[in-house]
């Protein structure tokens, strides 16, 4: 949902994140904003504002959000690392900020997970995560490099805005969609991009919650999606998030080519030895249903 923030009130905190997220408040309460001029680069910012609108359209459940003008001559809003070292600052311009919210990141914990109120949504966030080849949350290493998983459960997120008792699933953080963390080029549409065999976003913790009717409710989803969504989309990038006109049309390919493959694999790569019939699965998304 579009959040209806327009001015930052007061600087808070900042977070050793990739994106040297911080906490603000504006005129709309609390909000966590990811700002130009972090070290990571404009583009990280655009991979977020897509990540988050094809989350919404696929109808996961995500932060209230917008882009919000930054001031920095009314307000200074310092980036850190880890070792608590200003590494920078935020600069004038377009920014992208989520509403705060009560809860937590996932403990790692399957206790926590029985608790949730959308469990239906673990194995959609995993379709998702794969379609839009997210690796902030649990990548395998690509075939035939040796090392452990990059495994971040901080971008998991338990919402308190739940039933008594419950929690809910929230798709949040996707500053590394479609390029882990890397510029955004026009060589994103490359077929070994488009075909990339991993799946991503799905913890060892996850797979006892795995739903096949989930899934099969999702692949139709893919299946219909299309240029005329992603174009609105990647339309509304802030020019000084420097996405040329060119890579947008990379991006745009990447999504639907993305779309068209996972919809084709992704049931046969979560359970290899199951039937692949899916029978008459009707989409609980419209083609062209792009609202954010």
């Amino acid at each position: 949902m579009r959040w209806h923030a327009t001015v930052i009130k007061r600087f808070n905190q900042s977070y050793p994140s990739s994106a040297c997220t911080a906490q603000v408040v504006t005129d709309a309460g609390i909000g966590y904003l990811k700002a130009l001029e972090s070290p990571e680069g404009r583009h990280i910012l655009a991979c977020e504002f897509v990540g988050t609108c094809l989350a919404e359209w696929f109808h996961l459940p995500t932060f209230d959000h917008t882009v919000i003008e930054v001031d920095a001559e009314v307000i200074e809003i310092p980036f850190f690392d880890r070792n608590n070292k200003q590494v920078g600052k935020a600069s004038n311009g377009p920014a992208f900020i989520t509403r705060g919210e009560a809860g937590d990141s996932w403990s790692g914990k399957a206790e926590q997970l029985k608790k949730l109120a959308n469990p239906h949504d673990i194995s959609r966030l995993v379709v998702f995560d794969t379609w839009t080849l997210n690796c902030d949350r649990y990548c395998e290493r690509p075939l035939g490099q040796e090392g452990k998983p990059r495994v971040n459960r901080n971008n998991v997120f338990l919402s308190e805005e739940a039933p008594s008792g419950q929690f809910m699933l929230k798709a949040m953080d996707h500053t590394h969609c479609f390029t882990c963390g890397g510029e955004l080029t026009t060589r994103l549409r490359r077929d070994d991009k488009i075909k990339e065999p991993r799946v991503f976003g799905l913890f060892p913790e996850f797979r006892q919650f795995l739903d096949q009717d989930a899934v099969q409710h999702a692949v139709p989803a893919l299946q219909k999606f299309n240029q005329t969504v992603i174009q609105e989309i990647t339309g509304r990038i802030p020019d000084k998030w420097e996405v040329s006109a060119a890579i947008r049309k990379a991006l745009d390919d990447l999504v639907v080519g993305r779309a068209a493959f996972v919809a084709e694999t992704i049931f046969a790569k979560l359970w290899p030895q199951a039937d692949l019939g899916f029978g008459d699965v009707q989409t609980d998304v419209d083609s062209n249903d792009a609202t954010h």
